[in-house]
Parts: structure tokens; sequence; C-alpha cells
């Protein structure tokens, strides 16, 4: 494996490891499991994957976590150092997108619940295209992963690091059809959370949504 020519971890985790005695133990992983680019394993694993998780942040570090889905091969690896993903219109808040506007730092976390019950984190910087400028550089990319819509934007992501996520509690989950249809009690999703006295006075003045804000099978984007 390469080896990385600068130490990898931030100030506060080498501080940790110094004080609970596991510089080491940390030193072994860095130099053995954490790479500066995509090795053909992990680009492999990441052309297979259905989902993935996203972390980014504001430019004042307040956090935000998403998540992300698709037809295997829905997150595309351009090449051992860049990847990319399509955003499509959702909710509208733009939490993740809005964020790396002004934070270009991102965390995503590939996992497989299914077969080798393994993960794989990748960190870096990215940038926001339009699906039309991006096609143009990159016309291999998917059509399909939404079928019938276009996707809004493409995150276009500069890989810095890759490492493993070890199995040992990861639960292994079987695929399965969605059910059709939601069950008589359950909540629409915009008012899953919210008190039930808030969306009783949102009916009331006639604002309370009539259906879910995604379709059932839509990608879970925004």
């Amino acid at each position: 494996m390469t080896s990385h020519s600068t130490p990898s971890g931030s100030v506060g985790e080498r501080q940790l490891q110094s004080q609970l005695s596991t510089t080491h133990q940390a030193s072994g992983f860095y130099n053995r499991q954490v790479q500066s680019l995509l090795t053909p394993q992990m680009r492999e694993f990441i052309g297979r994957q259905t989902m993935v998780f996203l972390s980014t942040a504001d430019a004042g570090g307040a956090c935000d976590s998403s998540f992300r889905s698709g037809p295997p091969g829905f997150v595309t690896v351009l090449d051992d150092h860049t990847l990319t993903y399509p955003e499509y219109r959702g909710n509208g808040v733009m939490a993740s997108t809005g964020n790396l506007t002004e934070n270009p730092h991102i965390g995503l976390l590939f996992m497989d619940f299914t077969h080798h019950h393994i993960g794989l984190h990748v960190n870096g910087r990215a940038r926001l295209h339009r699906d039309v400028d991006q096609r143009l550089v990159y016309p291999q990319l998917p059509v399909d992963t939404a079928p019938g819509r276009r996707p809004e934007l493409w995150v276009h992501i500069m890989v810095e690091e890759a490492y493993v996520h070890c199995s040992k509690h990861i639960p292994h989950l079987e695929p399965a059809a969605r059910p059709r249809g939601a069950s008589a009690d359950r909540p629409k999703d915009a008012g899953y959370f919210v008190p039930a006295a808030e969306v009783r006075h949102d009916r009331a003045i006639g604002t309370a949504p009539t259906a879910n804000l995604r379709g059932p099978q839509s990608p879970s984007y925004g």
C-alpha cells in the first residue's frame, strides 16, 4: 500500500492518542490503511454501492449529516482521485450543497450491509457543477440514476484520503422490495416528527401539506 509522506490524523486525534496510549496502534492504522487515492479495490467497491452517508459543515463548523441512494454506480469514480454524484431537487432546503458553497470539506461513508460487511471512508473537497457542464467534461456519466429526472447539480469531489471501516459491528441486512403504500396510522413525511398540535394548527389555517414531500420511489436527495 502507498504510505503517506505527511502524518495522518488531526491535532485532536494525535492529542487523544497520546493521552490514551494508542499512538502506536493508530500509527499502524495510518500507515497500512489510509490512502491518498482510491485503490482499484476501493473503486470497484464504490461502483457496487447503492447508498452513501455524507457529512458537511458550514463556514462556522456547524455540521449536517445526510444520506443518498441510487442504483449501483450512482456515485461515479472518475479517476483515482475524483468522485462525483448527482443532486436532485428534493425538499428545497439544500443543506448539504449549501454547506459546500461555504466550506468544501466533505466526508462520505459507504457501507456494505449485505455481502462483505465492510465500510469505506472517503474524505475530500467538493465543488458544485451544473448538470450540463459536468456532462460536457464527463459524457460517460449515468443518465438513469433517477428515471424521468435530471440532476440539478453534480457534487464533484477531489479525494484527499480513503480508508476502511472495520466490519466488527456492521449488522447484516437483506435487500427487500419496499412495501407499496404506507400504513394507515403512518403520518405524512412533513408531519412525522412535528408535534401533533402544530400539525392541527397548520391544517386549521390551510398550510399543512397534503402529500409526502418525496414520492415513495424518489431518491432521497435535497
